[in-house]
């Protein structure tokens, strides 16, 4: 598994509180950018949508 496979959000900036998605046994994947070397999380492409579609709508600011 390449490092360089891993993709952060343009949007994320600097921030240090990301993940970053690939793809993984052709399922999308997740993990924390503060973490590299740890865990990542393999989900089907549905979950990854409403995933996705739940950032857009901020559902994960932390607010």
């Amino acid at each position: 598994m390449s490092d360089t496979d891993w993709k952060k959000s343009s949007r994320s900036a600097q921030a240090s509180n990301c993940v970053e998605t690939a793809k993984r046994g052709g399922f999308p994947a997740i993990r924390d950018s503060k973490d590299p070397a740890g865990p990542w999380l393999r989900l089907s492409d549905e979950v990854f949508g409403r995933f996705v579609q739940g950032v857009k709508l901020g559902e994960y600011t932390g607010r």
